[in-house]
Formats: structure tokens, C-alpha cells, sequence
């Protein structure tokens, strides 16, 4: 306000006296306590609560969410070449197959075939693949697949891998290949 906007009785009073009562007038809960008021205090330091212990579940929930989408990626990136090496599987067994069939007869062509073998191999260990070891195992379903059953050379080959048709291998721990085995019964 300016000078000219202010009425007469106020230009003349103290600066002190119109202060006090305008202060009054802006607290009056201060001085007086009302009931209603308190219980709207109340209610809303409930809500409050509420909304925080929300807040804490959210902020829990994203957490566990992030955390999960971190190692589901991790995952994906250790096996994506997972379809890609099940497709070599079959080249390797027969390299392998090849070569046992060869016996000690091979001419020194063939020698690098065997080199071409060992490096195929190689790259694909580098990758995660693993061969499983079946042969004088106990039968274990989880890792075993029974294509027959013979009798067993003696009691202590009961239950276990007498034979392996086909290998099986794993990729970073997971089984990607089941292996074919002959049991003794």
C-alpha cells in the first residue's frame, strides 16, 4: 500500500499497534486447541504412514524387478549361442565317429581332419561347451537317456552306464544334450 492508498486513522497510529492485531487474527489455532483439528492431524499422519509403507513396497518391488531383468539378461547372453552350438553337436559326433572307426589306419591326409576336429572342439569348450562323462556313471535320468538295457558283466555294473551312444554335453552347467546310454540290468 502506498501512502496515499492508506486511510486516515492508520497513518497515525504506531506501526507496533497495527501488527499485534493482525498477528492474532492469523493464529488463532495456535492459542486454542480445537478437536476437530487434531483429528484431521491424526487422519492424516495415518494416510501418511500408509502412503509411505506403499511407497517402501514399490520401491522394494522395482528393486527385485531390476535385479531379476539383470540376471535374466545374463542368462540370455551366456546360452544365446546356445541353438547355434546344438547345430555343431552333430558335426563333432561325427568327427568322432569317424575317427573311431578309422582306427590307427588313417593315411597322413587325414591327419588334418583330426586338427580340424580338435580345433572345432576347442572354440566350442571356449564357448561353455562341456562334454558329459557317462560311461561307468549311475543311470541318472536328469542326464541319462536309456535306449536299452543288457545284462550287466557282473553285480557291480547294476544300474549303471555300461555304453554311450551319443554324447551329452552341457553349455555353462545346462544340460543341452541329453546323452543316449546302454544300461546294465
Amino acid at each position: 500500500m502506498t501512502e496515499k492508498e492508506m486511510p486516515v486513522e492508520l497513518e497515525n497510529q504506531p506501526e507496533q499497534d497495527i501488527i499485534e492485531p493482525v498477528e492474532k487474527t492469523i493464529h488463532p489455532i495456535a492459542e486454542e486447541p480445537d478437536v476437530p483439528a487434531q483429528e484431521e492431524i491424526k487422519k492424516l499422519t495415518a494416510e501418511l504412514k500408509e502412503l509411505q509403507d506403499k511407497y517402501l513396497r514399490l520401491f522394494a518391488e522395482f528393486d527385485n524387478f531390476r535385479h531379476r531383468t539383470k540376471r535374466e539378461f545374463a542368462e540370455l547372453v551366456k546360452t544365446a549361442s546356445q541353438e547355434v552350438i546344438t547345430r555343431l553337436l552333430p558335426v563333432l559326433d561325427d568327427f568322432e565317429r569317424a575317427f573311431k572307426a578309422g582306427g590307427d589306419n588313417w593315411p597322413a591326409e587325414a591327419k588334418g581332419f583330426e586338427l580340424i576336429q580338435h580345433k572345432l572342439q576347442h572354440e566350442l569348450t571356449m564357448k561353455g561347451l562341456k562334454p558329459m562323462v557317462s560311461v561307468g556313471q549311475p543311470f541318472d535320468p536328469d542326464k541319462h537317456e536309456a535306449i536299452a538295457e543288457v545284462p550287466a558283466p557282473d553285480e557291480s555294473k547294476k544300474g549303471m552306464v555300461i555304453d554311450e551312444v551319443e554324447k551329452g554335453y552341457y553349455l555353462h552347467e545346462k544340460i543341452i544334450r541329453y546323452a543316449k546310454v546302454v544300461v546294465g540290468k
